[in-house]
């Protein structure tokens, strides 16, 4: 017999964990590993929740959009702001991760069609074989007091797996580009850069990379309002976790200093706490709870063609990070001191993540927040969502089905909703409204976007 990726895991705990789900009465499985909220079945299969909430399906790949495209495949990282001419109104800048080889969800049509309607300074890049890219970025409008979209429309186009990203605080979008292509020999372009994208857009803007924040498997941006100062995960096994400082603040093509994270008196840290035989740093060596000092190191040539960027950071002395993925940053209630949180989604000894703390300051502060026991718990956390009471919300790409977890302050893991469509795909792009009062969220396949709402309340611990 074959076992599952999940099964392996499983089957791989250590003696004295205990595995078992409970069949409630009109409830969803729960798991015991967890502090669960009932979740309640969605007789239409799609999404279940706690009792007292509800979702909107606000979008689904496929629907003609406003401005007459369509709306693209695979949709990933998001972020919410402020309508500035309607408070009861809310935008949404949200990614698409279409990568080289996904064969459909273009924007375009049946055959391409509807190419001829965007200039080449609004396509970034093209195959080999003609054909454009099509992983980009959609713009939301969404009426929060109707609980319903507005409109929509394209923003970014012709780039390649536009994974995650983040919201700045001079209201843009930094789109992030997860697939690294050389250019001559699978685009016409190099690929692996960062988009700006303003939620104030009106249509398709010239497709600009940010060269300078660096060329590598880009994922997640959080940005420091104090400084300016743009952090960033990378989605490679052996990454780096980043921070760009610019020139000028809130002017980020101007560019800057890109560096990276090292760990002070361990010269080229490896935090994912796997075994040394399995190539880690060691199993358990970083504690939840445990407090590092950091240090930042210069990077050079940081738009590289061989794509070596990691390497030779690490050589330096960085920290390699495994699998960064999904970023936020913010105030948790109480606190007078922004934080950035991101997670790793293969780090931790049973590799099925770590959620990680950066508080910056004179000299920054690294905290391993919480590291997961198994994929019961929580399985491969992706994107995540500072939320306004202070949990996080972690969105799970694995395997099987996938569930929005929240981890409390206190380190107590608990199940918000569950992924009920047959497709069994990823959560991406959690994000709330700026009222707080609505949590939006994708499931990539068949490409959902969801709007929820409920007892938030009921939440708080």
């Amino acid at each position: 017999m074959t076992l599952s990726r999940r099964d392996f895991i499983r089957s791989a705990q250590a003696v004295g964990l205990f595995y078992a789900s409970v069949s409630l009465a009109g409830c969803a499985q729960a798991h015991s590993a967890n502090r669960s909220f009932r979740l309640v079945p969605d007789p239409t299969k799609r999404l279940d929740l706690p009792e007292g909430f509800s979702y909107t399906l606000i979008s689904e790949t496929g629907g003609t959009m406003a401005d007459g495209f369509f709306r693209p495949g695979r949709p990933d990282g998001m972020a919410c702001f402020a309508d500035p001419d309607d408070a009861d109104k809310c935008i949404l800048m949200r990614n698409h991760e279409n990568w080289l080889d996904v064969p459909t969800g273009s924007p375009f049509g049946k055959g391409n069609e509807l190419l001829d309607r965007v200039s080449e300074s609004q396509l970034y890049d093209r195959k080999k074989d003609g054909s454009p890219f099509f992983g980009g970025v959609t713009k939301l409008v969404y009426d929060l007091k109707h609980k319903r979209l507005e409109r929509d429309f394209l923003v970014l186009t012709g780039t390649a797996a536009n994974c995650a990203g983040g919201p700045t605080p001079w209201g843009s979008w930094l789109s992030c580009e997860e697939e690294v292509l050389t250019a001559g020999k699978e685009s016409g372009k190099y690929h692996g850069f960062v988009f700006e994208t303003p939620a104030a857009a009106t249509g398709l803007i010239d497709a600009v990379p940010l060269k300078a924040m660096g060329r590598f498997a880009h994922e997640a941006a959080a940005v420091d309002p104090e400084t300016g100062i743009v952090y960033m995960t990378e989605d490679a096994r052996s990454g780096l976790f980043y921070r760009f400082i610019p020139k000028v603040k809130g002017r980020l093509a101007e560019g800057g200093q890109l560096q990276a994270l090292a760990i002070r008196g361990w010269k080229s840290a490896v935090t994912n706490n796997w075994p040394q035989d399995w190539g880690g740093g060691g199993a358990g060596r970083i504690q939840p709870g445990q407090e590092l000092a950091v240090d930042w190191i210069d990077l050079d040539d940081v738009e590289s063609p061989d794509g070596d960027l990691a390497a030779r950071g690490h050589a330096a002395g960085a920290a390699y990070f495994c699998r960064g993925e999904g970023m936020d940053y913010g105030l948790r209630p109480g606190s007078n001191k922004g934080e950035i949180f991101f997670t790793c989604t293969q780090g931790g000894t049973s590799q099925t993540g770590q959620v990680w703390r950066y508080t910056p300051g004179e000299t920054g502060k690294l905290t391993l927040l919480y590291e997961s026991p198994s994929a019961d718990t929580l399985d491969l956390c992706d994107n995540l969502a500072l939320a306004p009471w202070g949990d996080l919300i972690l969105c799970e790409d694995g395997r099987g089905s996938n569930y929005l977890r929240g981890l409390t302050p206190d380190g107590k893991i608990y199940d918000f909703a569950r992924n009920a469509h047959k497709d069994e795909a990823e959560f991406c792009g959690a994000c709330f409204s700026p009222d707080g009062k609505t949590m939006f969220v994708n499931v990539q396949s068949p490409g959902f976007t969801y709007a929820i709402t409920g007892p938030w309340e009921t939440l708080r611990t």
